[in-house]
């Protein structure tokens, strides 16, 4: 049983656990993470294209340094077709190119052009072209010398490679597709056809050019989706045969013509083994050139070889690339540095490298580093972002992002190896603001729920000015004239015993009387400072500037009586709801419901109001002898009978608006100046009335006499005042009777010549 008891504990603190470090936040955006890796394997456009850009990026802020190579371009440029005639030139023309590259001691020649048809510019070809041609003279050219012919013979004493290109159109792909001389060649590993870029058709040179070449590769590239050359094939796919590029063939020819091998793995293509050394390529055989800017020392001018221009011994030793830069020919195209280079640099660059084992390498394990990395930074993202501040989050996402930005390009600068920063990094931040989001939802929520909760106890002005300006949550206060409310229950013991047996609908019944008169205060923007049992307490022009307070302060305090009164009919419609109910039910006898009776003091003058109370606990509040005030006020209210007492300073900044009468000049307790106390009867309306008007002027004559001690006639408009009241019911009755009471003592002890008419109060 023991055993049972404790693995159901580990069960339950495991369970604790999971829940903490596992929410269904955390459940989804793992799940997302996944979906993300799995984007990221199928590799869509959009991906690759950043990730290209961020390589360019790399490319461009450190190009390959510029070294001397044995590899030139022999350049069909402007200049050479401005001197030796338009393009295409006789292929005679070309085969004394071949023979004064040999000459020069080139070791092999490539060309990126491709001599698909025969020559138009053969003598034969001309005299076939122009039948009005003198019969002697068409005889005589038809004897020379076959311009392919002449090409082919030079080709055979030369080591020449020719280029082949793809076909570009379904329609070019020939149906009975011409034979291909074999290439030999051997693989390593499994089958790597499938990985590689496949041509279905070729354009090949002239069956004689072909067959006296030293070699023949392929010159076609595809660029990417952007336009941008940045890998060029090694190994190629034509017509179902492994064939190699151009440059590769040419070095392999250059190097004893030994046959290449392809090495693969499960992944794909290792790279190619080639003059003894393995090539490193990417899984479908290209290889990534590191470019340096284009520079014109690789050039030779096809003129300048022509005309004999070219200094003894410079082609000496070189591999030589025969290719175009004449911008009418537009071979240009659009590379990883930002600007377009001709197409034989770029295959001359490609045997630099090669040569000088300076590729851009991107093995096939870098995807897996790259999804590994995304998984491990996203998933420190998913566990620790919930639990950590922003700050720390965004300071430590970023060390981690940059940390692994710098690693990257370490590597390429360092060690010329291709690894994506783009794609971690943008999975990485996507997580961090998706986490971010998804905290900001919650904390909002959170919020909304604090400040609703918050807003039950003060002003929900208050509230929302604290959420925008949290630095006011602070230790101190400022000086403001305050308008104060002091309210109570009166008779709230005879009440409490009502509900002796149920305190819960004891509880039930206050809180719904507290949020009536709170629901008033906040309609006229007034702050709740504190409930005190069954009294509120609350003020005005704090912390907002309200200029109309006394008025507003006027309205809550009118409203809170109105809605009271409309509770207590709404408590006794329902008591007698139950007595039909249960009428002859002696188990529940029926108890008197008592009245609920709200007593208001109100007044008016400088405070103190601010945040008060020690460094680990304060309350919003408001200090200052007008509090003091407004709370004996309150006090005072049962004595004289009236809901709602006002103090002078408040009384005269609404007495133009409201219906108010003076009451007293009372000494409350512990007060020594008297304070000029009034009575707020009603609103503007009441205010208007004619018969308000003569009970002031019936209420200011009674206090005038009574001060000046005379008792006769203050007794008489005290009975006249009486009758003035009885159509208003202004429910003065204990006024006015503890006024007959107070001059039936005063005659009774006469207060002395120097009696100023100021009641000292001694209750609060």
């Amino acid at each position: 049983m023991g055993q049972l008891i404790v693995s159901g504990r580990v069960i339950t603190e495991m369970t604790q656990w999971l829940s903490k470090w596992f929410g269904w936040v955390r459940v989804i955006a793992f799940f997302g993470l996944l979906c993300g890796l799995a984007i990221r394997v199928g590799d869509p456009q959009p991906l690759a294209t950043l990730r290209n850009a961020t390589f360019d990026l790399y490319h461009q802020s450190k190009p390959r340094d510029l070294t001397p190579m044995p590899v030139s371009i022999l350049d069909v440029d402007d200049r050479s077709i401005e001197e030796i005639g338009q393009w295409p030139w006789p292929r005679s023309r070309i085969a004394e190119m071949v023979t004064r590259a040999t000459e020069q001691g080139a070791v092999a020649i490539g060309f990126d052009i491709v001599f698909a048809e025969p020559d138009r510019l053969s003598p034969a070809r001309i005299a076939q072209d122009n039948p009005d041609m003198p019969p002697d003279l068409a005889e005589g050219l038809k004897k020379l010398p076959d311009n392919d012919s002449v090409l082919a013979a030079a080709f055979a004493t030369s080591r020449v490679i020719v280029g082949q290109a793809s076909v570009r159109t379904t329609a070019g792909n020939r149906a009975e597709k011409r034979e291909m001389a074999p290439a030999a060649h051997a693989t390593i590993g499994p089958d790597p056809t499938p990985y590689l870029i496949k041509f279905p058709d070729i354009v090949q040179n002239l069956p004689e050019l072909e067959a006296t070449a030293a070699g023949r590769g392929m010159f076609s590239a595809r660029p990417d989706p952007d336009g941008v050359y940045r890998r060029v094939p090694l190994v190629m796919s034509v017509q179902g045969q492994i064939r190699l590029g151009l440059t590769p063939e040419l070095l392999r020819v250059a190097t004893g013509g030994q046959p290449f091998a392809v090495r693969s793995n499960d992944a794909g293509i290792e790279g190619v083994v080639l003059a003894r050394q393995l090539i490193p390529t990417a899984r479908d055989g290209t290889v990534w050139p590191y470019l340096t800017p284009s520079s014109r020392s690789r050039y030779i001018s096809a003129a300048d070889l022509l005309k004999d221009r070219v200094p003894q011994g410079r082609l000496a030793g070189h591999l030589v690339l025969v290719g175009t830069s004449a911008i009418g020919l537009e071979d240009f195209r659009a590379t990883p540095l930002g600007v377009a280079m001709a197409g034989v640099e770029i295959h001359a660059q490609v045997l630099e490298n090669i040569m000088a084992k300076t590729l851009l390498l991107r093995p096939n394990y870098t995807i897996a580093i790259e999804l590994v990395t995304t998984l491990v930074l996203c998933g420190l993202v998913i566990l620790f972002a919930p639990r950590l501040s922003a700050r720390l989050l965004i300071s430590s996402s970023f060390v981690l992002l940059a940390g692994y930005v710098g690693t990257s390009y370490y590597l390429f600068y360092d060690k010329r190896i291709l690894l994506d920063a783009s794609f971690p990094v943008i999975a990485t931040a996507t997580a961090v603001m998706l986490i971010s989001t998804v905290n900001y939802l919650r904390e909002e929520r959170q919020r909304r729920e604090i400040r609703s909760a918050f807003g039950q106890y003060v002003s929900r002005d208050l509230v929302d000015q604290l959420s925008r300006n949290q630095g006011k949550l602070t230790l101190g206060g400022e000086s403001r004239q305050l308008t104060l409310l002091f309210s109570d229950v009166r008779g709230f013991t005879a009440i409490a015993e009502e509900f002796r047996d149920d305190p819960e609908a004891l509880t039930l019944l206050m809180n719904k009387f507290l949020t009536i008169l709170s629901r008033a205060i906040m309609e006229q923007k007034g702050t709740i400072d504190k409930f005190m049992g069954d009294a509120v307490m609350a003020f005005w022009n704090a912390p907002l500037d309200n200029d109309d307070h006394a008025r507003a302060t006027c309205r809550a305090a009118l409203k809170m009586i109105a809605d009271v009164d409309k509770f207590n009919k709404e408590r006794l419609r329902e008591q007698k709801r139950k007595r039909v109910a249960q009428r002859g039910d002696k188990r529940k006898p029926w108890t008197k419901m008592h009245k609920i009776n709200v007593g208001i003091g109100i007044n008016t003058g400088q405070c103190v109001v601010g945040n008060m109370g020690s460094d680990t606990r304060f309350d919003y509040t408001a200090l200052g002898d007008p509090v003091n005030v407004a709370s004996r006020l309150e006090g005072q209210s049962r004595y004289y009978g009236l809901a709602i007492i006002l103090g002078n300073a408040t009384a005269q900044e609404v007495m133009g608006e409201f219906a108010v009468m003076e009451l007293d000049r009372v000494r409350v307790v512990g007060k020594e100046v008297p304070e000029t106390i009034f009575a707020l009867l009603g609103a503007e309306d009441l205010r208007r009335k004619p018969s308000f008007q003569k009970v002031l002027v019936t209420n200011a004559g009674m206090l005038s006499a009574y001060r000046e001690q005379d008792w006769d006639r203050a007794e008489a408009l005290l009975e006249q005042l009486t009758v003035d009241v009885q159509p208003l019911d202004l429910q003065l009755k204990t006024y006015l009777e503890m006024y007959r009471s107070r001059i039936a003592d005063l005659r009774v002890g006469p207060p002395g010549p120097d009696w100023d008419g100021v009641f000292a109060s001694t209750k609060k």
